[in-house]
């Protein structure tokens, strides 16, 4: 049960006789009782005319899936069961993180009638966001007592990764289309497929040449010289390619208001949509020191559906991860030659120590990129020296930039591509390499 404020204003009036009758305290007191007794008699009556809030049958229509900073919508069907005309307020509980509005909906239900509540869900946090109950508070016909129950009403909406990098996707896979075009014509490099053969033009690599082709083209009685005829070559398909990304502790860090792994999930998100278009396989890990989602064996479509719907439930957890294990983790997707992505943090020495200890071991079988983020505040610290305090914050910030570019040029002594960015900048730039190493026959 809960009173209104027209319940507490009605008490209020008591004090009215009080005052009047100032000089006469024992008739000021029973009129005031009296008054007393008539507020709560007429909240006796309201509360037994109102509604029963559990004669209430609640049913829900959700979407099972909406991307993060996306919008939809919520159904909830009110069935007013009982004998009399409900007369309330309905507070559907979402939790705070999926951004629910209205959460507080006004209805009047006769009996036997039901009402279809529409509320707004723009969640700001991925993973499962949930709803356990609907309160439903029922007034009478006075307003100023009412009934009111919690009933059971549970529902649930997966909010995926928004995947905002694939903007970036029309303008690489054109680029992508045209390196498809220009290699069968103009490259010969490790990794590429023959295509087709095709006369010799100035400027063609001698080594295309095939001979055995060319001989079959010659024709002595024709009175012309050979014609000499080169193979075209181009990007193989068909490659596997492993993204592993980080959810240890660094990974929670915010980086221009936005979590590392968030943007690792955005370039991930970018490159497999990607090479799933040229034709490779792609492969996902995230891993810590437990594997805490792995995508494998998907392709097309498929592929980032199910990316998206195994992202959408990780967070970082606060423990260091094992790079002992990563090596095991890469073979047990694959043995043979593949581009390995590995997605995390090269921000100083000792925290890379773990993974330099491993890049060798990688590095021995596979093409290795590391992709990691930037923070683009740290870079503009640099140039800010107007002041004793932004000296000192630009002395720290070159710090940490040198830490990085040591870290860097470890890795690329290990044998290791490296690729860094701020968190707009990163999963093009990720794209950008693969199509390099597409172009230059690497992969």
């Amino acid at each position: 049960m809960t009173v209104s404020g027209r319940f507490v204003a009605l008490l209020a009036l008591g004090v009215i006789p009080v005052v009047l009758l100032g000089g006469r305290e024992a008739l000021a007191y029973a009129a005031l009782a009296s008054w007393l007794v008539l507020c709560v008699v007429l909240g006796l009556i309201d509360l037994v005319l109102a509604a029963s809030p559990r004669s209430v049958v609640l049913e829900r229509s959700i979407p099972a899936r909406v991307r993060l900073g996306a919008e939809a919508a919520s159904e909830l069907y009110v069935t007013n069961s009982g004998p009399r005309t409900l007369r309330g307020t309905v507070r559907d509980a979402w939790e705070p993180s999926a951004g629910a509005e209205p959460t507080r909906t006004r209805v009047a239900i006769p009996a036997g009638e039901r009402r279809r509540l529409v509320a707004s869900l723009r969640p700001w946090r991925r993973g499962e966001r949930r709803v356990h109950a609907v309160t439903v508070r029922s007034w009478g016909p006075l307003h100023l007592w009412a009934r009111q129950a919690t009933l059971e009403a549970p529902g649930r909406i997966r909010v995926l990764p928004p995947f905002t990098a694939r903007k970036h996707l029309p303008s690489r896979l054109a680029r992508l289309r045209e390196l498809e075009g220009s290699t069968t014509v103009l490259l010969r490099g490790q990794g590429t497929e023959f295509d087709s053969l095709r006369e010799y033009v100035r400027g063609d690599d001698v080594r295309s040449i095939d001979w055995r082709a060319t001989a079959r083209r010659h024709d002595p009685t024709s009175g012309h010289g050979a014609r000499v005829m080169v193979r075209t070559w181009r990007p193989e398909r068909d490659r596997r390619v492993v993204i592993l990304i980080d959810s240890a502790r660094t990974s929670a860090a915010r980086v221009a208001d936005e979590p590392r792994i968030d943007t690792a999930f955005e370039s991930a998100l970018l490159l497999a949509a990607l090479a799933t278009r040229a034709g490779d396989r792609v492969d996902l890990i995230a891993f810590d020191r437990v594997v805490r989602g792995r995508v494998q064996g998907a392709s097309g479509p498929e592929l980032l559906s199910r990316m998206v719907d195994a992202m959408a439930g990780i967070e970082p957890a606060l423990i260091e991860l094992d790079w002992s294990a990563v090596p095991a983790q890469v073979a047990s997707i694959t043995s043979q030659r593949s581009l390995v992505v590995l997605l995390t943090s090269i921000e100083s020495p000792g925290s890379s120590r773990g993974l330099l200890s491993v890049l060798p071991q990688l590095t021995a079988k596979h093409l290795v990129v590391v992709a990691s983020v930037t923070d683009p505040d740290t870079l503009g610290a640099t140039q800010e020296r107007h002041n004793r305090d932004a000296v000192y914050r630009a002395a720290a910030a070159e710090r940490s930039l040198l830490d990085v570019s040591r870290v860097a040029a470890a890795v690329r002594r290990l044998g290791a591509d490296v690729v860094t960015g701020a968190p707009a900048d990163l999963p093009p730039a990720l794209a950008d390499r693969y199509l390099a190493l597409k172009a230059t026959g690497r992969l």
